[in-house]
């Protein structure tokens, strides 16, 4: 017999899940979030987050805790491969008080943001997180989801009102549903490092992007005790230092053709994933939770009808494939350029960047674009 949970299932107790039964429990809506892994999941994986999310993660009270262990980043560094410095950008400088209160970058490792979602969750009345349970399979009526589960104790099955799929680019949530991720899949591997190693030292500030086909590569820091991320095509085996932590991975642009199916919703990497270059990809699950947590809590209130679901995945579809996809895209193309004439004209631009603070803050602030309309507004 199924057990009945009175609320709603997050499957991914990732950062996006977790924003999500946040949102909902804090709402008093009793949530449960299940995760395949017996924790949360220690591997070099997003760590840049933008503006619009800074400010959103301020909202939940996130913003103290995230402060005390990651860095604070206001400026970008340009570098070909021997080190030439093409520009540097300082959002302090360009970006104005109206434009918004947070004109800095927050860089924290993913499973570092889980961990401080997840102790402000727990401390929530009606929320509970049970890890190594697997959504395997699901049904579905006007009534509910049905959703089944692996589990340490075996087979296991939960009766719910609401299913929100949260698990990932292998979702089994997606899967179960029928859907699938359409779109690229690019034939290199990128490397993501965690390493200790002291780059200021060596003229780098605290966000770099080394232009080059070949030897391009992203070097934030990544927190206050020295740590830094260095994501590259290269084989691990030629640096001469040891990375504390390597995550290679394939690269992904693809899309889901639906983010609601019934009573099931899709968020994160589980409706799309995208390169990494620009950090686009968690900055944008973190931009479909929000509003999916704020939509399914007014219709489980009662306040809006279900429309405003069909809205949220309509707005974060269309948010995807017009905006997080394409400059993910170009961010690509341009650390990894070999046609001279278009690298001259990438470089120039970063030149044009610099010099002038008009384009520059209109760059900067262009990642606010990635927010979309409110599926709440767009319902009514």
């Amino acid at each position: 017999m199924a057990e009945r949970i009175d609320g709603v299932v997050v499957a991914g107790a990732g950062p996006v899940g977790l924003v999500i039964a946040l949102k909902l429990a804090r709402a008093g809506v009793r949530v449960l979030v299940v995760d395949a892994a017996p924790r949360i999941i220690e591997e070099p994986r997003a760590v840049v987050y933008h503006s619009p999310v800074v400010e959103r993660l301020d909202a939940l009270g996130l913003l103290e805790d995230l402060r005390a262990v990651g860095v604070i980043k206001q400026t970008y560094h340009y570098f070909e491969l021997d080190h030439t410095l093409l520009a540097h950008l300082d959002m302090a400088a360009v970006i104005r008080p109206e434009d918004t209160a947070y004109p800095y970058n927050l860089h924290l490792g993913q499973p570092a943001l889980a961990a401080i979602i997840l102790k402000h969750l727990l401390r929530t009345p009606g929320a509970e997180v049970r890890w190594e349970h697997r959504v395997v399979a699901l049904e579905q009526d006007a009534g509910g989801v049905t959703v089944k589960l692996e589990s340490p104790e075996g087979p296991r099955e939960l009766r719910t009102s609401w299913l929100v799929g949260a698990d990932g680019t292998h979702s089994g949530v997606r899967r179960a549903v029928g859907l699938s991720l359409q779109g690229t899949t690019w034939p290199e591997w990128f490397v993501a490092t965690n390493v200790r190693f002291d780059f200021e030292a060596h003229g780098f500030g605290y966000s770099n992007v080394v232009l080059n086909p070949d030897h391009w590569a992203i070097i934030p820091k990544i927190d206050q005790t020295g740590l830094w991320r260095c994501t590259y095509r290269e084989e691990p085996d030629l640096a001469d230092y040891t990375p504390e932590a390597v995550s290679p991975y394939r690269v992904h642009n693809r899309c889901t053709e639906r983010f609601r199916v019934g009573r099931v919703l899709l968020a994160g990497d589980a409706a799309h994933v995208v390169n990494p270059i620009g950090g686009l990809g968690l900055t944008g699950g973190l931009l479909d939770a929000i509003p999916l947590g704020e939509a399914l809590v007014a219709v489980i209130s009662g306040r809006r009808s279900e429309r405003v679901l069909d809205a949220y995945a309509q707005e974060r579809r269309r948010v995807f494939l017009e905006i997080v996809s394409p400059t993910a895209e170009e961010n690509r193309r341009r650390v990894s350029e070999r046609d001279p004439a278009r690298h001259a004209a990438d470089v120039e631009r970063l030149a044009r960047l610099a010099r002038d603070p008009v384009a520059a803050r209109e760059a900067l602030l262009s990642v606010f674009r990635l927010v979309g309309a409110d599926p709440l507004t767009m319902a009514e």
